[in-house]
């Protein structure tokens, strides 16, 4: 459902009355409110690639912060967007131990959004403009890796945060958990390790 030529003020409170009656999703980008019920084969894909990021986070002893679904709200902007999933990895310490504020911590730096349905809101152009160095998007057949660069996004083969895995990786990985998620999470776990076995990565830098 859209709806158009709403201020920020009618988002909030068609916000605040549907949160708490329903699991939809609220995204918003000067004056487009679009609200969306998430479906069984968006939840599964959106675990999946959770489960996927958290593989490597753990393998490759990383920290990350899960937001989840958290509000990305900046009303300076007149942008708000409820990814699928948002993470701090490279700025983890900047957020560990306090309620991110997004007037005064920095947004995400990997998000992720599976769009298997049509979107009437420009979701590249709206994060962009929230500043999330790393966006994901997947439509159930295609993945796409995004980079922002001077404000706007490029697309890339391999993941900045993770430059171990390219998008065949995910392919393989979903398809396997799709016919089996324990077993494609050990093998998974088993590449990862084989990968960095005799070339550790150095995530610090």
């Amino acid at each position: 459902m859209t709806f158009r030529s709403l201020d920020w003020i009618d988002f909030q409170h068609i916000r605040q009355l549907l949160a708490e009656r329903t699991q939809a999703r609220f995204t918003y980008d000067n004056g487009v409110l679009e609200i969306t019920m998430p479906l069984e084969g968006h939840e599964r894909l959106a675990r999946l690639i959770e489960l996927f990021i958290r593989i490597l986070v753990v393998e490759l002893g990383l920290k990350m912060k899960s937001m989840g679904s958290t509000t990305l709200a900046r009303k300076d902007l007149l942008k708000s967007a409820e990814p699928d999933n948002g993470y701090y990895i490279q700025n983890y310490a900047l957020v560990a131990d306090h309620e991110v504020d997004l007037a005064v911590d920095p947004p995400p730096d990997l998000v992720v959004e599976v769009d298997i349905t049509h979107s009437d809101i420009q979701k590249n152009e709206l994060y962009a403009s929230l500043g999330v160095p790393e966006f994901w998007r997947f439509n159930g057949r295609q993945w796409t890796i995004l980079q922002l660069v001077e404000r706007r996004y490029e697309d890339c083969e391999r993941s900045p945060t993770f430059p171990l895995v390219a998008k065949t990786d995910l392919y393989h990985f979903l398809s396997a958990a799709i016919a089996d998620e324990v077993m494609a999470e050990l093998n998974f776990r088993q590449w990862v390790r084989a990968q960095t076995a005799s070339t550790p990565l150095d995530f610090s830098t």
